[in-house]
């Protein structure tokens, strides 16, 4: 994929974002696979319905294997500061609760739009302290901590 110039030069991205839950953010890593697969498939259900149609993920069918790929991918993309794929985790990061993603602005944002974000829970976290703390804290996260003024959350 080919991206814009989104970040100002010198952005360091946060590594490790403290919720004010007992859980905290990551960026993801291909060695997550042990516990993001059991987590999206797990939800698959809702994620299809959520990010299927945009994105076709996660199949059905997806294989440990390529779901490895898929970490790596995103590894790399945050590596290179094209897109960031950050964990929802517990304390000791033995369990993956969800993910919040953060993209550059698609060709049909609103015009000044800085990023497209949107996160999810697994299924058991729905309606949960958790959920309700990602939505307070990553709309003051995003302009605190990345400068954006214009975020578009994406369903």
């Amino acid at each position: 994929m080919l991206f814009v110039v989104w970040l100002s030069d010198g952005f360091e991205h946060p590594m490790r974002v403290a919720l004010p839950t007992s859980h905290h953010l990551r960026p993801i890593r291909a060695d997550d696979v042990d516990i993001d697969y059991p987590a999206v498939m797990g939800s698959r259900e809702r994620l299809w319905a959520r990010y299927g149609e945009a994105w076709g993920w996660p199949p059905s069918d997806m294989s440990y294997e390529e779901d490895r790929t898929d970490l790596a991918r995103h590894e790399a993309e945050i590596a290179a500061h094209e897109t960031f794929n950050y964990a929802v985790l517990d304390e000791a990061e033995t369990t993956l609760l969800g993910c919040v993603y953060i993209d550059p602005p698609a060709p049909e944002s609103p015009p000044g739009t800085d990023a497209v974000v949107s996160w999810w829970v697994i299924d058991e976290a729905v309606g949960s302290a958790l959920e309700q703390a990602l939505a307070d804290f990553v709309p003051r996260w995003l302009t605190e901590a990345w400068s954006f003024a214009a975020v578009e959350y994406s369903p």
